[in-house]
């Protein structure tokens, strides 16, 4: 059985690329593609989608990152050709090749949305926030900018050879929860406002390369309702 893996395309320029892309999908054996603010999806798109208009037709269009990302996905990936280059950045660090992710992934039991950029400008940093894991395609030097359905097709070439298995990932409301749960104790002990953020985002990066259980984020909630009993705040 493989992997369950939602294709999540951010507000893509080209409708001929949105094609190449569910063509790329179903080459690999995934039909999942949701669109955040798409652009015209005419006959461009259906021509290069080839035999896999039905992909194309059956895609799921949002106003909102937020909302494609949904709840029942238990790890959001973003994906750049950007990397940072200093560990204090943590917007874009640290970035699995997809080969590490695939890695990391073997048997486990969730759905996982992999998100592709826009062609001209990826992501915003607030979008790169919302993501639990960081993938990047290593590439030439010379010429590092990927075509949006080349860097899919290799991405989900990697992730078509994954053995979903039953280890069980937390569902995201619940880890959301969680980080919602540390801020909360942070600001009971006078965490440094100005450090706030950035210590969130670095938390929230432990927790996907984590892959925590439903168990061990109850655990951890429990810890954190401890301290706060502890503190006099409960």
């Amino acid at each position: 059985m493989s992997l369950n893996i939602r294709v999540i395309l951010v507000e893509p320029l080209y409708e001929g690329n949105v094609g190449s892309v569910a063509r790329a999908m179903k080459n690999f054996g995934f039909t999942d593609l949701a669109i955040v603010n798409p652009c015209k999806i005419g006959g461009n798109a259906r021509a290069m989608a080839s035999h896999a208009k039905d992909v194309l037709k059956n895609a799921s269009t949002y106003t909102s990152l937020k909302d494609a990302i949904e709840d029942d996905v238990n790890i959001v990936i973003g994906t750049t050709g950007i990397t940072g280059s200093k560990y204090n950045e943590h917007i874009r660090l640290p970035a699995f090749t997809p080969r590490q992710l695939k890695e990391k992934m073997n048997g486990v039991n969730a759905k996982i949305a992999i998100l592709f950029g826009r062609e001209d400008n990826g992501f915003t940093n607030d979008e790169l926030k919302m993501c639990d894991i960081i993938l990047s395609i290593p590439t030439s030097n010379d010429y590092p900018v990927m075509n949006l359905s080349h860097a899919v097709g290799v991405v989900l070439y990697e992730m078509s050879s994954i053995e979903a298995g039953d280890y069980p990932i937390a569902e995201r409301f619940d880890q959301e929860l969680l980080i919602d749960h540390i801020r909360n104790v942070l600001d009971n002990i006078d965490y440094p406002e100005h450090k706030l953020d950035k210590t969130l985002l670095m938390i929230r990066r432990i927790c996907g390369r984590a892959k925590l259980t439903p168990r061990e984020v109850q655990t951890l909630r429990g810890i954190l309702r401890t301290i706060q009993y502890k503190l006099g705040l409960l």
